[in-house]
């Protein structure tokens, strides 16, 4: 504590945990919660524009109140549409009151227009990020990409977690290839949004051996797989724990595993799904088609969430 830095592939360090202003932050006056996650040793804060957000304005505020320094912070924001990013950036920066943003994003690829890397490049060379980078990018949108890129993004910022871990992992090696930082949100899905499935008992089992949390143990799996976290709480003690994960002893390889493979089952609601598909795997049943139906509405509210 605090968390460490990883180097871009542009040079630039980059704090490995960020505080995040989305999920049941987005909407709201999040001034003091921002104040709260810099005073307790996040660097690290991560926001959007106002069309996802609307967060900026009371980052610029904390940021103001904290009184530190502007090169002890690490500020990311997105673009996330409508209007051209060129514009989009200068809002942002007088929004948060700031002359430049260490990383700038495109939320995401359906953003992009044919030559809008180009104008995030642009933005880069005339110093108003110092990095840029992507979001919720899949690995064909990052190989359209590069093919025509002369910046490779420096980031990578998706919703990762043991249940999502089976379906990611190409792009993870491809992001390692090409030196692109994975970042994830969301991490504590099987805790937060899919309590009781079969990743639980093992992380569990690994949070009684080194004495931490489960919040801990999957901070801990996802450092394992060479991604960064941005995470959010209103709780300065959920927030201590997290900047904790940093003194903690890893996971073994076992451990690891273990998750890995129970991820790959899938959550609660597709182990319930496939169970009954085996059930009444040739015949039509009213009830499947229900269970069908909730699985997919979880997955759409879930994603809408963050």
């Amino acid at each position: 504590m605090p968390f460490g830095t990883v180097t871009l592939n542009d040079g630039n360090e980059f704090p490995a945990m960020a505080f995040g202003t989305g999920s049941t932050m987005k909407f709201r006056d999040v001034t003091d919660y921002v104040g709260q996650a810099i005073e307790n040793g996040f660097s690290h804060i991560d926001t959007a524009q106002r069309m996802f957000y609307q967060t900026e304005t009371y980052v610029g505020l904390a940021i103001k109140e904290s009184g530190l320094p502007r090169s002890s912070l690490y500020i990311t924001t997105k673009y996330s549409g409508p209007g051209k990013p060129q514009q989009a950036i200068q809002q942002s920066l007088n929004k948060i009151g700031m002359s430049y943003v260490d990383l700038y994003l495109v939320h995401y690829p359906e953003l992009l227009s044919e030559s809008g890397w180009q104008e995030f490049e642009k933005m880069k060379k005339d110093g108003f990020t110092r990095s840029i980078g992507v979001s919720n990018f899949t690995l064909e949108d990052l190989q359209k990409l590069l093919k025509t890129a002369v910046t490779k993004p420096a980031v990578n910022q998706i919703q990762f977690h043991p249940y999502n871990y089976a379906s990611h992992k190409a792009l993870l090696e491809y992001c390692s290839k090409q030196n692109i930082i994975v970042e994830a949100y969301g991490s504590l899905n099987s805790i937060t949004q899919n309590p009781g499935g079969p990743v639980d008992a093992f992380v569990n089992a690994a949070a009684k051996r080194i004495g931490a949390t489960p919040n801990q143990v999957i901070f801990s799996w996802v450092r394992s797989k060479g991604v960064a976290i941005v995470t959010t709480s209103r709780s300065k003690q959920r927030l201590q724990e997290y900047l904790a994960v940093e003194d903690l002893p890893p996971l073994t390889a076992e451990e690891i595993a273990a998750i890995d493979d129970a991820g790959a089952k899938g959550p609660p609601d597709q182990l319930v799904v496939a169970r009954l598909a085996m059930q009444h795997r040739f015949e039509k049943s009213s009830s499947l088609v229900m269970w069908l139906a909730i699985a997919i509405v979880f997955d759409f509210a879930t994603f809408f969430i963050l």
